[in-house]
């Protein structure tokens, strides 16, 4: 039975779809709109991934075909309604077509973390019961393998790469290309079977299930319907104005939730194309050749680029660094006016355009950045100055505010309306309040239906009247009406004498400079604040390049006195910003040190976002801590590891523990 479609002034005749997709408010699940794309926009790009060098290019007609015949698969297989489907790799459109074609059969996918130990992917998959598995290749397949024993719900496992896995047991183990065609092959029999359940989704069907960092914790399973995806889907493209003509670069982790609605669900709404980099080594390369129009990226990814660009002005000649410097300083003082169209002098319009022709373009094209019209950056606050330099580039770079259980978003900067000291005004269908103890709390159409197998939780989050507890502190600007993220609620404190204490705003302040990867701030409850500082392997390594300073390891180079002399110098600048500012001035770093090794996800110290966990590191790390508010100025230290193989060790270290010069707060100084 055919069904007649109407969307947004266009009208459609849809032969694979009956009474599911034919209702006044347009397609009510993931799957619906795929078989809409494949009819409104059949021979338009749907998904591109490069391989062996090569791009390869899907329609929106192949991309429903191919989804529709694993579904079929899946189906054969013996995917019921209800089941889970965990997802695990690398940002391939086959795993991307996986997640619908598991909607398709009435199952629920579930994308895990690729960079996961097997321990971590054993309590997801474990706490969800997935029976299914689709994995990447031979390194996901081994983890699961590892860990089947603690799966009894476990049953079958798919794989899309079969290199090293010919000698395998594939009792339970099958090719995904093998199960597409094992679905083609029965065909009439299996359609009505995945085309009934099909007509069963609706608005309120659970759409996916996506795990959160955890932060704090176990990681929680939200759980998202058609509902949240979709309306929040089409609400955030309009706002930007995102195109069929779009396209974007996929290679955010999968299985998270950022990743899942651009790549998926505004991919999807508006029919633009996802494109897959060949793997994270060539991902830069990768982005220049797409060159996407719409791009996201969390601050890390802005921090590293910067980073590398500084790097190479450094190895410049004179003349071309001196350049640089001339007109990335006219940059950052009319770039951004220029941008949001506000009025700028002819003169320096003028010398702008040249710097276009001279600085500017080439490093956007170097970037990756020269066709971007819209740029997005979120999951932590980013540095001002490296927020200001890319929209001095002329790149229209903004940020927005989410979380898995928003659906992503929450807030976002319109055009014209850009500042790096918020992080915009409430999305459309978004409601804010903030508490008495300056939380933020928000409800919306995107607000997650719950915590899978935790109630508790769900009630403690969110209330009888949808609105959910963000867990960060901030205000909103009675004036704009912009909203001002201060911190991690949990992370606000007081110094001992009461003013404020904000980690993340000295943070991030660190961060900017290239040689710092990561830091991370202490001081609540105490007289002073004293650091963690990560030096960046490879802009300090490039610098002891140069100046033919040898070192056998990131602990050596990290203690070298000429380092440490550098990070103490970016210390005290900090320093001296914050004492600008009398509401934060306490939060001076007047004590660090440089660790002797990175912070890291497999050690438990970061999240697989990147996050810091401050009460892991806190506990971890008491020793350094603790001499970071004595008197000695070294201190000894034994640290576990984790290996990439997964085996555990040692590394024993003698800190240097550094003294930085503060300074009175400016307004302090002035009532005296």
């Amino acid at each position: 039975m055919a069904a007649i479609c109407r969307e947004n002034g266009i009208v459609w005749e849809d032969k694979n779809l009956s009474t599911h997709v034919e209702r006044a408010e347009g397609p009510q699940s993931v799957p619906a709109l795929l078989h809409r794309n494949a009819v409104i926009f059949a021979d338009a790009p749907a998904y591109r991934e490069k391989e062996y060098g090569i791009w390869q290019s899907w329609t929106w007609a192949e991309t429903l075909e191919e989804v529709e015949a694993l579904a079929l698969g899946l189906a054969d297989l013996g995917v019921q309604e209800g089941d889970f489907v965990a997802i695990i790799g690398r940002n391939r459109p086959r795993l991307y077509w996986s997640m619908i074609s598991a909607q398709m059969v009435g199952a629920i996918p579930v994308p895990l973390y690729q960079d996961a130990v097997a321990e971590e992917m054993a309590y997801v998959l474990g706490h969800c019961g997935a029976k299914f598995v689709i994995a990447g290749d031979q390194e996901q397949v081994d983890k699961v393998i590892e860990i089947k024993d603690q799966l009894p719900d476990f049953e079958q496992m798919l794989y899309l790469d079969p290199r090293g896995l010919r000698k395998y047991d594939h009792s339970r183990l099958h090719q995904y290309s093998h199960v597409q065609d094992a679905g083609r092959a029965k065909r009439d029999e299996l359609l009505p079977v995945i085309t009934a359940r099909q007509e069963k989704l609706h608005y309120d069907s659970t759409c996916v299930m996506l795990y959160t960092s955890g932060t704090t914790g176990r990681p929680k399973g939200v759980v998202l319907s058609n509902r949240n995806v979709i309306e929040t889907s089409r609400s955030s493209s309009e706002f930007d104005d995102l195109r069929q003509t779009d396209s974007i670069l996929a290679y955010l982790p999968m299985a998270w939730v950022g990743d899942f609605i651009f790549s998926v669900g505004q991919a999807l709404w508006t029919g633009f194309c996802t494109n897959c980099p060949e793997s994270a080594d060539t991902m830069h390369t990768d982005l220049r050749e797409i060159g996407p129009t719409y791009y996201f990226a969390p601050p890390r990814v802005f921090e590293t680029q910067l980073t590398n660009v500084m790097i190479r002005m450094e190895d410049a000649g004179r003349f071309k660094k001196w350049l640089f410097d001339v007109f990335m300083a006219h940059a950052r003082k009319v770039g951004p006016d220029i941008l949001d169209g506000n009025p700028v002098s002819q003169w320096d319009r003028f010398k702008y355009n040249i710097g276009e022709l001279m600085i500017y373009g080439p490093l956007k094209n170097t970037l990756g950045f020269s066709r971007i019209r819209v740029g997005y950056t979120a999951g932590e606050a980013i540095g001002p100055e490296i927020f200001d330099f890319y929209r001095s580039l002329g790149i229209n770079l903004k940020q927005l505010y989410g979380q898995t259980e928003a659906t992503v978003f929450i807030t976002a900067q319109p055009d014209g309306e850009v500042r790096s000291d918020t992080v915009g005004v409430s999305c459309p269908g978004v409601e804010l309040k903030i508490e008495k103890n300056g939380e933020v709390f928000y409800r919306s159409p995107g607000v997650f239906v719950e915590y899978y197998k935790n109630p508790e939780s769900t009630a403690d989050t969110k209330d009888a009247e949808g609105w959910v507890a963000t867990g960060d502190a901030g205000f909103i600007e009675e004036d704009t009406g912009h909203l001002r993220i201060i911190d991690r609620a949990k992370d606000v404190g007081q110094m001992a004498d009461g003013s404020l204490f904000a980690p993340k705003y000295v943070e991030n302040k660190l961060k900017f400079f290239p040689n710092i990867l990561e830091a991370v701030v202490f001081g609540n409850g105490k007289d002073e604040c004293t650091a963690f500082i990560n030096i960046d392997l490879t802009a300090v390594g490039n610098w002891a390049e140069r100046n033919n300073i040898g070192y056998a390891s990131y602990q050596e180079l990290a203690r070298h006195p000429q380092v440490m002399d550098t990070i103490q110098s970016h210390v005290e600048e900090v320093n001296a910003s914050i004492a600008e500012d009398e509401m934060l001035s306490g939060c001076q770093v007047h004590r660090f040190v440089v660790l002797h090794k990175e912070l890291d996800a497999d050690d438990g110290e970061l999240t697989r976002t990147r996050k810091v966990r401050r009460r892991i590191i806190e506990e971890k790390y008491d020793d350094i801590i603790a001499a970071l508010y004595g008197d000695s100025p070294t201190v000894d230290t034994t640290t576990e590891v984790t290996y990439e193989d997964g085996r555990k060790g040692s590394i024993s270290a003698t800190l240097e523990v550094r003294a930085a010069k503060t300074l009175q707060a400016r307004g302090k100084m002035a009532a005296e």
